[in-house]
């Protein structure tokens, strides 16, 4: 479920002697001593808190002698804001949806800039929303005010770089929606759990994916049952703890 890998990305502005690093992926030694060959780090920063983006940031950090590792959600490191690190200009946008700590970055150097998206957008594809810890109301709202930047490169945190972070997030929208009809028209077609839904509305997908799909299902059922109680909601066909 991570397309190529986990992408960690390298930020420097142009001349300037400390690097941030994004999403530092997975406790792999190998892995961190290519990130740490771009030393000195002023900052490790995270997009949100799943293993495969934060797993090796404390070991990056012990590695790199202490740098700090900054993250949306105190489990995973530091809270924080906007910074500047040498010429280059970090703003945080919060883009909670795929996970409810989710965060983007836009960073900016002279007349540059890009969008860091994590897992909000992807480099093909489409993400899931990670249900119960991902809400899609949250999701769709994300998608919107990505939407506003348009011509600016996305940088994401699986597959390759998008020319166009505002068209990305509005095709995601778009997609959303449209899967929300789908997801409408099986409830009202007879399925009332999650797992029906799934056999109707991703019947060509491959079934080893339906657990992935699973999730996106019950968060778009928690949305439509707080829009309209006549939709179960996504716990629905779960057993109850």
């Amino acid at each position: 479920m991570t397309l190529d890998g986990t992408n960690t990305w390298v930020l420097r502005a142009p001349e300037a002697e400390r690097s941030t690093v994004v999403d530092p992926g997975p406790d792999m030694a190998e892995h961190l001593a290519a990130i740490a060959e771009h030393r000195p780090f002023a900052a490790i920063l995270i997009t949100h808190g799943h293993a495969d983006h934060v797993e090796g940031a404390q070991a990056l950090s012990d590695l790199l002698g202490g740098t700090p590792v900054l993250a949306a959600d105190p489990r995973h490191g530091v809270p924080f804001g906007d910074v500047s690190i040498d010429g280059l200009t970090i703003e945080v946008l919060r883009t909670p949806g795929h996970t409810h700590d989710s965060v983007s970055f836009v960073a900016s150097a002279g007349d540059e800039r890009v969008v860091l998206t994590g897992d909000t957008i992807l480099g093909r594809g489409t993400t899931v929303v990670a249900w119960p810890d991902g809400d899609l109301g949250d999701y769709l709202a994300s998608l919107e005010r990505l939407s506003a930047y348009r011509g600016v490169v996305a940088l994401p945190g699986h597959g390759p770089a998008l020319a166009d972070t505002g068209a990305a997030a509005a095709f995601y929208h778009a997609h959303r929606i449209a899967r929300l009809d789908q997801v409408r028209d099986a409830v009202r077609a007879g399925a009332s759990t999650a797992p029906e839904v799934v056999a109707r509305v991703y019947a060509d997908v491959d079934r080893s994916l339906w657990w992935a799909a699973e999730w996106s299902v019950r968060a778009q059922l928690d949305y439509l049952h707080g829009l309209d109680r006549e939709f179960p909601s996504g716990s629905a066909g779960l057993d109850p703890p």
